[in-house]
């Protein structure tokens, strides 16, 4: 069955990818290969839409920034894609959830009005997208470590602040990017204007709980037989996580989804999943690789995130924000903001999306837009390195 990159960005367990296993209840299965040929009916071949929208998403401004580069990160080869408007902007780098789903071939859908004032750079990670494809995968179930990945993201940003001149960037992780996103600045907060947290992780035996809660009692408020019969059926859920089953997880994220707490009013989220086979920045081969490196990665990683918690993580030396969707139950906001409420730091604010769930810089991307520019940007105004705001 098809891993779905919008299931993967979840949580961590939530992370659980390995758990994204599961279906849209009544949505039929998409093929493999629909991911890496155009549409049935398409009147263009792959190429000529890729094409076309590369075109649309070219950056032609003076001052402006393109490049998809590989770059040689703790003994292999892991690709960047950085765009912007004007090369003075401040860095966003984003880290992508998963573990192992890359923004690299999606971002498109929802980036380009970043870039007007950012230079926005998405990573694929180690195990993830193009970054797998470039690299033996024989050599991966002994470095994908939460340890590793974070010394190859300290990497990249030491690569950014050299290559462009940066003394700070800010940082951005989305789910399980969130993970290697806390861990950042809590080893370099000199490194970051600020950090931002979007369906951050804290603890993922709550997580489970909540999202499965949540799950269970709109089963029974909608009537929904198929859905109480399912969940009851794996009950109690998460319970021990050293002896939590993979199909369980996958009938928790299957109803989960399917109530709106990935993507607040849709009952299924693959839709920007199936974006990735229109990017120009993709290879066929690489788009087909997005299923394997979702759940290769997640399987090797998920025995060392199950036991997660960041409940006494709360000091922090950089200014942190939390932009949480209000619907979301797959990294559930409530236990975010309980754990934010507890937070120091030398700025911080929770920035609620009421009309989102996990995605909200794609379920309110206007709003996600604002908040980026009137809430975190101003940290990098007066910098001499920088271009002026205004």
């Amino acid at each position: 069955m098809i891993l779905t990159q919008r299931l993967l960005c979840i949580s961590v367990l939530g992370v659980a990818p390995l758990f994204a296993f599961s279906q849209t209840p009544n949505t039929p299965e998409p093929q493999t290969a629909q991911r890496t040929t155009a549409p049935e009916g398409s009147m263009l071949p792959r190429s000529e839409v890729t094409g076309l929208i590369a075109d649309a998403q070219k950056i032609v401004s003076p001052h402006g920034i393109q490049q998809l580069v590989p770059v040689e990160i703790n003994g292999i080869t892991q690709w960047l894609s950085i765009r912007g408007s004007d090369a003075r902007n401040p860095i966003l780098l984003f880290l992508h959830g998963g573990p192992g789903a890359p923004e690299i071939a999606t971002s498109w859908v929802f980036q380009r009005s970043w870039e007007d004032y950012f230079t926005v750079v998405q990573w694929d990670q180690r195990g993830a997208g193009k970054t797998l494809v470039a690299n033996d995968r024989s050599a991966l179930p002994t470095t994908l470590t939460v340890k590793q990945m974070t010394s190859d993201a300290a990497e990249v940003v030491r690569y950014l602040q050299k290559t462009y001149g940066k003394k700070k960037i800010f940082l951005l992780g989305h789910s399980w990017g969130s993970v290697l996103g806390v861990e950042l600045a809590q080893q370099h907060p000199e490194w970051f204007y600020a950090y931002i947290g979007v369906g951050q992780v804290v603890n993922i035996q709550k997580n489970e709980s909540l999202g499965y809660h949540f799950a269970v009692e709109q089963a029974a408020a909608t009537h929904n037989q198929a859905a109480e019969r399912e969940l009851a059926a794996i009950a109690p859920y998460p319970g021990p996580l050293a002896s939590l089953k993979v199909e369980n997880v996958g009938i928790d994220r299957k109803w989960l989804t399917y109530f709106g707490g990935m993507e607040y009013g849709r009952t299924e989220a693959d839709y920007v999943d199936r974006m990735a086979i229109f990017s120009s920045n993709y290879s066929e081969k690489e788009v087909a690789a997005i299923e394997e490196g979702e759940g290769f990665s997640t399987a090797v990683l998920a025995p060392e995130l199950l036991g997660l918690d960041y409940e006494s993580t709360i000091e922090f030396k950089c200014p942190i924000f939390l932009f949480e969707g209000r619907h979301d139950w797959a990294v559930p906001s409530v236990l975010s903001a309980d754990w934010y409420s507890r937070v120091t730091a030398p700025s911080k604010r929770l920035v609620w999306f009421e009309d989102s769930a996990h995605m909200p810089m794609l379920e309110e991307p206007g709003r996600f837009l604002l908040h980026l520019v009137t809430d975190v940007r101003p940290f990098a105004d007066g910098i001499e390195d920088q271009r002026p705001l205004n």
